[in-house]
């Protein structure tokens, strides 16, 4: 993990840095993008969908406001949830020190699967 470089991907905000430690870019996986993710207080991810993808979020250390369509929780250590396509929500690092969380996403494409269910 220490050689994967942390990075700030699009719609992510005020040092929101997440590892990308299996997935297309990285490894043979065509179906699953796992990350690590380090916010700093305030850092956050805009609210956005995705069309197919389902993620789970689950909160190693720190604290943060997730929020699904027009509800939301605060997540700790230990906290998870399942988020399902069509679903609006973002993720703020609402404490003091870093939010740290891990992101599994499948498929690691957000485009519908083509005919046949087979992942580009």
């Amino acid at each position: 993990m220490a050689r994967v470089a942390w990075q700030e991907f699009p719609g992510h905000f005020g040092g929101a840095l997440s590892k990308m430690l299996v997935g297309p870019a990285n490894s043979d996986s065509r179906r699953i993008d796992f990350r690590i993710s380090r916010y700093a207080p305030n850092a956050y991810v805009a609210e956005h969908v995705h069309r197919v993808q389902e993620q789970i979020y689950y909160v190693l250390e720190g604290e943060g406001l997730l929020t699904l369509d027009q509800d939301t929780h605060l997540l700790r250590a230990h906290d998870y949830v399942f988020v399902p396509p069509g679903v609006r929500h973002s993720f703020t690092n609402s404490g003091l020190g870093g939010l740290v969380f891990l992101v599994v996403t499948t498929p690691a494409d957000d485009e519908p699967l083509p005919e046949g269910g087979e992942q580009r």
